[in-house]
This record gives C-alpha cells, sequence and structure tokens, in this order.
C-alpha cells in the first residue's frame, strides 16, 4: 500500500450534469462550477469537449471555461475528450491541466461512447497524448467498464491488465479503473487495484466507481485499502454514463468520500463553508431539473 501518495478528491460536476435531458442555463452551470473551485478540491471534471449530439448538455464546456474563477483557486480542471478534435480544441484552454479520455475495456461501450473500435481507440490516445505533451497538459486516461459491462463482452481482470499494461507503454501517468455501471465488487476492486499499484508504481492510479447508498463504503474501503489514493466523487451522487444504459448509476457522493477520510483521521483539506454552500447549490441545480 502507497501511504506516501497525498489523497486525491476529484469533483465531478461533468459527470452529475451529462446525462441531464433538459438543459442547465449556462449560467447555473457557471455559479455552481464557480462555487466547486472555492472548496479546496484537487481537480475538477468540470465539462467536456464531445459532440452536442451526443451529449448535449456539455454543448456550453467552452462558455463555462471562458468563465470559470480558476486563477483565485489551487484546484485543477480537468475536460474529457473522446475524439483527436475535442482534445485540440481542450487544449487551446489555458485553464485546463487535463485531457481524459475513456478507453474501454468493452467493445460495445467503446462504440457507444466514442463511435470507434479499440483499435481506433489505441490510435486516438497516441494522438491525445502527443496533443498533451505539446501543449503542457496531461492525459488522464479512464478505463470505463474496468470492472464488467452489460452487454456480455468478455470481462476478467486479466483482460482489464492486459490493457493496462498497453497504455503504461505509452507513458500515460495518470490512470482511473472505472466501474461505469456499478458492478464492482469489493473483491474485483480490492484484486485490480493490488495488481496495478503493485506493478506500475509510476502511474497515480485513481477510482471512478459508480456507486448504489447500501454499497458505497464496502467499495471505497476496498480500493483504500488497497493503495488508491485517488476518487472521483460528485456532490449528492447525482449522475452516471447515459452512454451505458438507460438506467444510470449514481457517481459515488462526495461527501462520503470526505467522510470516510475524516473517520481515518485524514484532513480532506476543503473548506466545510464552501462545501456546504456548494451542496446547496447542487440541490437546485440538480433537484429541480427533470432527467
Amino acid at each position: 500500500m502507497n501511504n506516501s501518495q497525498p489523497v486525491k478528491i476529484i469533483e465531478c460536476p461533468r459527470d452529475a450534469m451529462q446525462g441531464i435531458r433538459r438543459f442547465i442555463p449556462t449560467p447555473d452551470k457557471i455559479s455552481y462550477v464557480n462555487a466547486l473551485l472555492k472548496v479546496g478540491f484537487d481537480t475538477l471534471d468540470v465539462g467536456s469537449f464531445v459532440s452536442p449530439t451526443a451529449i448535449p448538455q456539455m454543448a456550453d464546456t467552452a462558455l463555462v471555461l471562458s468563465q470559470c474563477e480558476w486563477e483565485q483557486s489551487d484546484t485543477k480542471l480537468l475536460t474529457i475528450v473522446a475524439n483527436t478534435r475535442g482534445a485540440r480544441e481542450a487544449s487551446l484552454f489555458e485553464q485546463v491541466s487535463f485531457l481524459g479520455f475513456p478507453f474501454s475495456v468493452s467493445p460495445t461501450f467503446q462504440k457507444r461512447n466514442t463511435n470507434a473500435t479499440q483499435d481506433e481507440a489505441m490510435k486516438t490516445v497516441d494522438e491525445i497524448q502527443n496533443i498533451c505533451v505539446r501543449s503542457n497538459k496531461q492525459l488522464v486516461l479512464y478505463f470505463s467498464m474496468g470492472f464488467g459491462n452489460p452487454y456480455g463482452d468478455a470481462w476478467n481482470a486479466d483482460v482489464v491488465l492486459e490493457w493496462v499494461d498497453k497504455m503504461n507503454k505509452k507513458e500515460i501517468r495518470i490512470m482511473s479503473l472505472a466501474d461505469t455501471v456499478g458492478v464492482a465488487d469489493p473483491k474485483s476492486i480490492d484484486y485490480l487495484f493490488k495488481e496495478v499499484t503493485k506493478g506500475y508504481s509510476g502511474v497515480e492510479w485513481g477510482a471512478h466507481l459508480h456507486t448504489a447508498p447500501h454499497n458505497w463504503k464496502e467499495k471505497v474501503e476496498a480500493a483504500w485499502n488497497a493503495g488508491c489514493r485517488r476518487f472521483d466523487g460528485a456532490l449528492k451522487g447525482f449522475g452516471g454514463c447515459p452512454m451505458a444504459k438507460d438506467d444510470l448509476v449514481g457517481n459515488m457522493p462526495t461527501e462520503n468520500l470526505l467522510s470516510s477520510l475524516e473517520e481515518k483521521k485524514i484532513d480532506p483539506k476543503v473548506n466545510s463553508e464552501a462545501l456546504a454552500l456548494a451542496m446547496s447549490l447542487a440541490d437546485g441545480v440538480f433537484q429541480t431539473v427533470d432527467v
């Protein structure tokens, strides 16, 4: 277990918003993002440069970025991209530090999510990595469907580790195992995180877990005990991946992650007043919007 690695909480308003059908007004998004920037999270997954036809909720990411108060915060910004075009667009924004790309362990989901085969996606990863190097950004690689899939595609830990090995050879230094549809259990989380943290010590490993109220804690504990120190979450557990299946499985509630750290006597280094305000805003942004 790597106890020396600092704990990082990545707040994901993008993942919380993207599945909502009714468009959230851009000023509301900007206000929410600016509130989150005051909390003290390591990173905000703030938006995506993808086809507005596929994810209409994220069509205003450029506008949100242009008005977010990033220079007044230590929190870094991440945007998701699905192809080279999106990566080029995202790379033009000084305020963006990370480009996130979802590579799926499931070939079916890779096609659904990025309209590409896995081989095509591998080439896209190379192109995005080159764009990141040229623009002083860093690529965050997400292994979507990292714990199984609902399509019947072959999955086991060895399949995941094979893809991990291929991405490691591309010198990607931040990678995250994603429980896209909430099927992970503590045993699979424990095994995979122990394998990757042991075998690829030069990589910062993250957990992007989708959970239900009854199983969030066992998933966090399994990842933590296996050495993971980077966790994605979304306040109130809103969100899920609209490209995966019709029923969305919510994100890991960030407030649960923070309480888990406090139980371990670890200071999450967040501003409690700013957090309370952001949670209050979340109620307005999400609960009054039809999904």
